[in-house]
């Protein structure tokens, strides 16, 4: 039996990350978790990295912008997987993990940090516009170096929904609404939600497998790609209740965007493209560029809107 190729993460602690992490070495792949020196001080993040060494995961200190300690990491590794997250500087300093990867010269494949739409097909709107032309510009910088990739668009991560669900007036909501619902557009655009764990195990089976080299791959679960109104139907289903639905249209959504201030403005922004436009699932998957999870891993379980939502009620 062939060995299992070696994964360093980067971005490991951050919030799809640490998942990705523990999919990895739960896989039974040598794992390694690029990490600052600070990050272990850190009163949140160090029982993350407890957690990472408890599962045999080899830690790695350094970070994008220290180019020798990057590539080191790099040298260690067949597979990178680039989780980062934040503001724009950061996914563009990506070229930084590109340049490590150049001069290495070892890697198989590089799966830099998208975990969300596909940047190339997307109607969007300022900010995220410029988050998504930041990732598009990434995919550019990969194809151009040469490097083997794989672009991870796994759309909405299911712990989105709270917010998404209570109009992102509550971003560290615990609960669904169980009164009145606002709803961006018309509800009828399909939208994509799977469970983090499952996101992140999907991650690593599609990082060494040869059908997704130099391929979009998609996260569609069937059960998981819903029109926005049957979601809510679900939840109303659960509750024994029909929720008030206020619907917003795409001009009142524009005005709303214009006047609202970070980070509701871009959660806002990510809306228009998502619930407006409906570009999770707006195209046909083409086998000239991509590939859907679900078609490859069929055996998989995965854990459905509907189960999710249960522990809601």
């Amino acid at each position: 039996m062939a060995a299992k190729s070696k994964i360093l993460i980067i971005g490991a602690t951050g919030y799809i990350g640490k998942f990705v992490v523990e999919a990895s070495a739960i896989a039974g792949h040598p794992t390694f978790a690029l990490v600052r020196e600070t990050t272990v001080s850190d009163p949140k993040k160090a029982p993350i990295i407890e957690s990472f060494k408890t599962l045999g995961v080899t830690i790695l200190y350094g970070d994008l912008y220290d180019h020798q300690q990057l590539v080191n990491a790099i040298k260690q590794v067949n597979i990178v997987i680039s989780t980062i997250g934040g503001d724009l500087e950061v996914i563009a300093d990506q070229v930084k993990i590109i340049a490590a990867i150049k001069e290495a010269g070892n890697i198989k494949r590089f799966l830099p940090s998208e975990f969300g739409t596909d940047v190339d097909r997307v109607h969007a709107v300022e900010p995220a516009a410029s988050i998504y032309r930041t990732k598009a510009e990434i995919r550019r910088a990969v194809e151009a170096a040469g490097i083997p990739y794989s672009y991870l668009a796994s759309n909405g991560f299911a712990g989105f929904l709270t917010p998404i669900l209570n109009t992102f007036g509550e971003f560290k909501s615990k609960t669904l609404p169980k009164d009145k619902v606002v709803i961006l557009g018309d509800g009828n655009q399909k939208v994509i939600f799977t469970k983090e764990e499952d996101v992140a195990a999907y991650t690593i089976k599609a990082a060494d497998d040869p059908r997704t080299l130099n391929k979009i791959v998609y996260l569609r679960p069937p059960a998981n790609t819903l029109p926005f109104n049957e979601i809510i139907s679900l939840w109303e289903s659960k509750i024994g209740k029909t929720l008030q639905k206020i619907y917003v249209s795409e001009d009142e959504l524009l005005k709303n965007i214009q006047e609202a201030s970070i980070p509701l403005k871009i959660f806002l922004s990510l809306g228009y493209s998502v619930l407006v436009h409906g570009d999770m699932a707006n195209f046909e998957i083409d086998a000239s560029f991509g590939v859907e999870t679900t078609e490859l891993y069929p055996d998989m379980k995965y854990t459905t809107i509907d189960e999710y939502l249960d522990q809601f009620v």
